[in-house]
């Protein structure tokens, strides 16, 4: 099986639940084939978790769900050692942090303390348990939700975290007759229930180290760079974007090169990617908040002020 067959494969398995979303799902995608974690932001009622559960589900691999809710302790992510009287020694639970996919739903609805207890996770696929480093998989990728508008009982996302994600983004309403077509498909059953396994993980994992083979140019890295860099230097922008943020766009980009069937990653790539991968690492002051600019906007008028390379 070549490497585009399993990314269709897991495209098409997806959109089968998810209607009108392909670009949506190609972004999930190459976050997920690149080690990246994605931050699913929009309103209630728009398939944030389906479209989790139908990634989930397309690959034969571990999936946990953790509800974050204000009470939610570290302990409940990450596992607890528990005292065996019979043994007369502690033995540790793994806490649903030890999988291969994890849905955080409702992320920002956590305390900060909870929502620390990631930040390692997220970064460096270990976590510090009782003085000891335990490894995640190898296969580890993070989803999480939250919504934009409620601000009740929430705890926004420090910058710290948000930088934990390769890409934010959202999937927005789909059109007219795609909403009828999801109402006709969900009359009788939901299609997610019909959902199975198309892919393994040994698949997945194959698939990341071709992507790792694409090659990109010095002129695009350079390319990379000076659209990191002038968000550092732009007007109204408080906190620039991360060298971090710099190899996230080069890493999905070369997916996105892959997944086209290309051996290189060319300019409308990183075009395309830019924005969800850049902009909610973005701080901007309060005057361009008051002046209805978003970070979005910004990425976008780099993008635009920065000649591509030809």
């Amino acid at each position: 099986m070549q490497y585009q067959d399993i990314y269709r494969k897991i495209f098409s398995n997806i959109s089968r639940v998810i209607r009108g979303q392909s670009g949506s799902i190609r972004k999930l995608l190459a976050a997920f084939f690149t080690g990246g974690h994605v931050l699913l932001e929009d309103v209630p009622g728009t398939g944030k978790t389906t479209m989790a559960k139908a990634l989930a589900r397309s690959i034969n691999a571990d999936y946990q769900r953790i509800q974050f809710t204000p009470d939610l302790l570290p302990t409940d992510i990450l596992g607890v050692s528990i005292y065996n009287p019979r043994d007369q020694n502690f033995s540790f639970h793994n806490g649903p942090i030890f999988t291969n996919i994890l849905l955080a739903d409702e992320i920002n609805r956590a305390s900060p303390r909870t929502q620390s207890a990631l930040l390692e996770a997220m970064a460096e696929s270990q976590v510090s348990i009782d003085g000891k480093l335990r490894p995640l998989e190898k296969l580890f990728f993070v989803i999480a939700t939250q919504n934009p508008i409620d601000f009740h009982g929430t705890y926004p996302l420090p910058e710290a975290q948000m930088d934990r994600f390769a890409m934010r983004f959202s999937l927005g309403y789909v059109e007219h007759e795609e909403e009828i077509n999801i109402l006709t498909e969900q009359n009788i059953v939901h299609p997610l229930n019909n959902i199975t396994a198309v892919v393994n993980k040994d698949d997945v994992i194959w698939v990341k180290d071709q992507i790792a083979k694409i090659r990109i140019s010095e002129e695009l890295k350079d390319y990379i760079v000076r659209i990191i860099r002038a968000t550092r230097e732009s007007e109204g922008i408080i906190i620039g974007a991360s060298p971090r943020a710099s190899l996230a766009l080069m890493k999905t980009g070369k997916a996105l090169a892959l997944f086209d069937g290309l051996e290189f990653v060319t300019p409308d790539h990183i075009q395309e990617i830019a924005s969800p991968v850049i902009a909610h690492r973005l701080k901007l002051d309060s005057r361009a908040h008051f002046s209805g600019i978003t970070a979005e906007d910004t990425v976008n008028n780099i993008l635009q002020t920065i000649p591509a390379p030809v």
